[in-house]
């Protein structure tokens, strides 16, 4: 067993995302956020990370955008941005 899975993490993933994404002036693609999670907490799962995904964006914390087909474009929402849900136009 590899010490990293052997001690739990105080911190939650979800808070962990955010402070990723607020170290690198609130955009991050998701290949840089699935490196920066596996350093910090090992193996993580890409259901992991989705399920975490869309729950930020679930709780207008974030915004994820498609950027190609294999490409995430995740972007923190501020006070001054904000994004329409469909049918709010």
């Amino acid at each position: 067993m590899s010490e990293k899975s052997a001690v739990w993490k105080t911190m939650p993933l979800a808070t962990a995302v955010i402070i990723a994404i607020d170290k690198r002036q609130g955009v991050l693609i998701d290949d840089e956020l699935i490196t920066i999670l596996s350093n910090e907490f090992g193996e993580v799962s890409p259901n992991e990370i989705n399920q975490v995904l869309m729950d930020l964006e679930i709780r207008g914390l974030i915004h994820v955008s498609q950027i190609t087909k294999n490409k995430r474009r995740i972007e923190r929402i501020t006070e001054d941005k904000a994004y329409m849900a469909v049918g709010e136009d």
